[in-house]
């Protein structure tokens, strides 16, 4: 079991959780950060956090966005009492609240509990505890972008995107964002630049066609896609992305590999991606499924 880590590596795992999304970044220096909060029907993240793997708090919890398939383990959020929470704050509870009409008790415990996190969580973050500084992260940038402007009835258009980047290797790790909010963020020079030579990218919407925007890829040539899908998928465009995918070797925890454009949690199970420095200072990527 494991709490705070003080190993060179970066760790993003991307949780099975069949069609939802749930990742954990742990930083070189042991910081926990999760990024969106789904789980399934047999797996909680936040639980495997706790009970598995030692973790009695997250230092930040990202939620991309208050769709069910991002929140759905949030009724374990405090288990690990997480310092901070970051969330597109734009939205009201009645934007929320629009969008989620004639839905069972169960989500509506969820929703309700999202409000009820949303509305405690008002405090600014001291900056000597801020995880969005490299600092703070054993060197490690974590960087955030928070599209506004599309119509507020479409909530996967407010979708943070979270850009990670550790010794020169770097994951785009968007939440359901399609091409409205991808017009948005590249209108932004900030976002260009700090997308600019990205190595791994976690597919917007679940790889689903109505996330993919082809001029992303003006700007970026993944060597790996990872997708967070469940068995049930439609309109699919994983093909689409393993055309702009380079492709790059990935370890089986069997012990074989093969060198892949994408990889699903459908398919792959848990996806871990490891960057560490190699004798010259330089990320090295290494990545691992089940």
């Amino acid at each position: 079991m494991e709490q705070r880590r003080s190993h060179l590596t970066l760790r993003f795992i991307t949780w099975n959780v069949e069609h939802g999304s749930a990742a954990l970044i742990q930083t070189p220096n042991g910081q926990q950060i999760a990024v969106d909060l789904g789980s399934d029907a047999g797996f909680s993240p936040l639980q495997h956090m706790k009970y598995r793997m030692g973790i009695d708090q997250l230092d930040k919890v990202i939620i991309t966005h208050p769709h069910m398939d991002h929140i759905e383990d949030i009724l374990n959020f405090d288990l690990l009492s997480p310092r901070i929470l970051m969330r597109p704050r734009q939205l009201t509870a009645d934007d929320i609240s629009a969008g989620h009409n004639n839905v069972g008790p169960e989500a509506v415990q969820i929703y309700q509990k999202y409000l009820e996190i949303n509305a405690r969580y008002t405090s600014p973050v001291e900056s000597a505890n801020d995880p969005d500084i490299a600092a703070n992260n054993g060197g490690a940038s974590i960087l955030t972008f928070s599209p506004s402007r599309s119509l507020k009835t479409n909530l996967n258009n407010h979708s943070i995107v979270t850009v990670i980047e550790y010794q020169g290797v770097k994951i785009l790790s968007p939440g359901d964002n399609e091409p409205p909010s991808w017009e948005e963020l590249l209108a932004n020079m900030a976002f260009r630049e700090a997308i600019n030579n990205t190595h791994v990218l976690v597919a917007p919407h679940h790889g689903r066609e109505s996330g993919f925007h082809s001029d992303l890829f003006n700007f970026i040539s993944p060597l790996l896609t990872i997708i967070s899908d469940g068995r049930t998928v439609d309109t699919s465009a994983t093909g689409r992305y393993s055309t702009r995918t380079e492709g790059w070797k990935v370890l089986r925890r069997n012990g074989s590999s093969a060198v892949r454009k994408c990889v699903t949690t459908r398919n792959d199970g848990m996806i871990e991606a490891i960057i560490s420095p190699n004798q010259k200072g330089i990320g090295s990527l290494d990545v691992i499924v089940d």
